[in-house]
């Protein structure tokens, strides 16, 4: 056994090569393949970095994406190899890269105990014999990707004229992490892509070989047990298994924010807990009679584990998810944005971050895809955003066009957040009656979107010198409100050691509990909701809120009867929760008193 945590996707650009600065280190990470611009100007990068002959791959090449993102991923993949090579043959020395890699192993990983075992004996023979052994039995992390299933732009011919499905955003990003030499996992996040979902059984490297291993297996980013249960039906009918649900909490992450109506992580890691064999189970009945039939005969399901990722903070409620829910691992995301070894974060950007508070940090309408955002009110793109709509030219210049899908104004889709729509819709609104009140609250909701294809590239070329002349260098940066309580630069050791309990990072902080601040933000989601729509509020909508608040109270409930199993908290802690979790209950009964949401 190895790490117990990954280092899930951080953006476009923060983790494009996280793998390369991890990997040999045997920590897993996952980068994005949404941007093959990015990807093409990393491979560059990372190229010449190694005093080697670029090559580059054309945009007008016949399938120019695919070929970008299969050519970058086998290039991390040979420089991972070649490092880690160079890792395991250094000698167990102090400082060497080999005793680096030990030393960042948790205490149960039984390789870190028998390293113990060999740094304790004077014995020369049996010294020399365990380094043998620890030598063969080093893994590199895993370098897996991540495709955006809803980023699935139709694109064009050099003619303008519109290429077969095959050529969609999301499919070429597939196709070109099928096509590569990986053996690892894409981690399919934001909902069901029913095209590229179907797309997955073309290719056989995500079936079963005869041994029953799969070559490239399927994660699933998922909010809850119902949307995941029947993604991954969808999948097991197309003869695929996902191998991982990662389970994300609606609110408490970085990135985009899928909020449940109220339902809160606690109790949706229940039922993951309770309902996990008989899913197997079904999942399993549904997927060996496909692969039959495409004369992949398997005996036995394979295996399925099971992380959660969104809000972690302490080593004490990294292992409370680890061994009373029975998580396979951890996601870790947003802290890593402060050990400048792993993600890219330019110094700048660094800075603000780690003087920032918590209400820098909020679920913002950036996005240009309509779904809530975690944003940096600090962040060089949002001041942009505030100069621009100063000097009344509100939006961006669309150059990348990942996320157009608005065809109000236009024959071929815009995106909301280009200057182009914005001035349209601004002009729309201007033709309209509507009071002054009314106005500002809609051109505020247009204007505040956000270009993210180039602010979440930017700091990665900021960092490692790549901007072009004239480039726009703003920074977009997502990171999830949990960062708030870290404030300083840390090393890879440094994180490492807090994740696992050996070091704490955030000594005299008083941050709540993750169930905690997960739940109270999403009690200030569902009263801005309720403001929002307190002047037009339907019975569909009075209902939804109804229903929203009952489940955090349900939620609650659950919370009051976990806390019997914080073993592993001081006292004093405990009663903070019971005061928190008091406090949120009344925060909802007076919510539900002022809106009548009560039955």
């Amino acid at each position: 056994m190895g790490h117990t945590f990954h280092i899930p996707v951080l953006g476009l650009g923060f983790s494009v090569d996280t793998p390369i600065k991890v990997a040999r280190f045997g920590i897993s990470s996952v980068a994005s393949i949404v941007d093959d611009m990015l990807i093409e100007r990393m491979r560059k990068y990372h190229t010449e970095k190694r005093n080697e002959v670029f090559k580059p791959i054309e945009p007008r090449e016949q399938d120019s994406r695919a070929k970008r993102i299969t050519a970058y991923l086998n290039l991390m993949e040979r420089l991972v190899k070649e490092d880690f090579e160079t890792l395991r043959n250094s000698p167990f020395e102090l400082l060497s890269d080999i005793t680096r890699y030990f030393d960042l192993l948790p205490e149960s990983s039984p390789l870190k105990r028998k390293y113990r075992e060999m740094l304790g004996t004077s014995d020369v023979e049996l010294k020399s014999a365990l380094q043998q052994e620890l030598r063969a039995e080093m893994r590199a992390g895993s370098i897996d990707v991540n495709i955006m299933s809803k980023v699935d732009k139709m694109n064009l011919s050099a003619k303008k004229e519109p290429l077969a499905e095959e050529y969609s955003d999301a499919l070429a990003a597939l196709r070109g992490f099928a096509e590569s030499t990986l053996k690892s996992s894409v981690v399919l996040s934001a909902g069901m892509n029913p095209r590229l979902y179907s797309y997955l059984e073309n290719f056989r490297c995500f079936l079963p070989d005869e041994s029953g291993d799969i070559e490239k297996r399927v994660i699933l980013k998922v909010s809850d047990f119902r949307s995941a249960f029947i993604q991954a039906k969808f999948l097991a009918k197309k003869g695929i298994w996902v191998s991982e649900f990662r389970i994300e909490s609606g609110l408490n992450c970085g990135g985009h924010a899928f909020a449940t109506e109220g339902f809160l992580l606690g109790p949706i890691l229940e039922e993951f807990k309770l309902r996990r064999q008989d899913m197997v189970a079904e999942l399993f009945s549904i997927y060996q009679p496909v692969l039959a039939a495409k004369s992949v005969p398997v005996a036995q399901a394979p295996d399925m584990k099971i992380s959660v990722q969104g809000g972690i903070g302490t080593a004490e409620e990294n292992s409370f998810l680890l061994d009373y829910y029975g998580m396979d691992a951890t996601g870790w995301g947003s802290p890593f944005l402060l050990v400048p070894e792993a993600t890219n974060v330019d110094n700048a950007t660094l800075s603000t971050l780690v003087d920032a508070s918590q209400d820098d940090f909020y679920i913002s309408g950036s996005s240009p895809l309509g779904i809530p955002f975690n944003n940096f009110r600090k962040s060089t793109a949002e001041k942009q955003r505030l100069e621009r709509i100063a000097k009344g030219r509100p939006g961006s210049p669309c150059t990348k066009k990942f996320l157009v899908s608005n065809t109000e104004f236009t024959a071929q889709p815009i995106c909301t957040a280009s200057r182009e729509y914005q001035d349209l819709k601004i002009r729309q609104l201007q033709a309209g009656e509507l009071t002054g009140e009314e106005y500002q609250v809609k051109y505020e909701s247009i204007v505040e979107k956000l270009c993210l294809c180039e602010g979440l590239t930017a700091s990665a070329y900021r960092k490692n010198d790549m901007l072009k002349p004239r480039e726009n260098n703003a920074v977009a940066i997502c990171p999830g409100p949990n960062v708030a309580w870290f404030s300083g630069v840390f090393s890879l050791d440094e994180m490492v050691k807090h994740i696992y309990g050996s070091l704490n990072l955030l000594h005299g902080s008083q941050r709540p509990n993750m169930f905690i601040n997960e739940l109270n933000l999403y009690i200030d989601y569902l009263k801005k909701d309720i403001e929002t729509h307190l002047n037009d509020l339907s019975e569909k909508k009075a209902k939804y809120f109804a229903k929203f608040s009952d489940q955090l109270l349900q939620g609650i409930a659950y919370y009051k009867g976990l806390m019997s199993n914080f073993h592993n908290q001081a006292e004093t802690y405990i009663d903070r929760m019971k005061c928190q979790i008091e406090e949120a209950e009344m925060r909802i009964a007076l919510l539900r008193l002022e809106n009548e949401l009560a039955d």
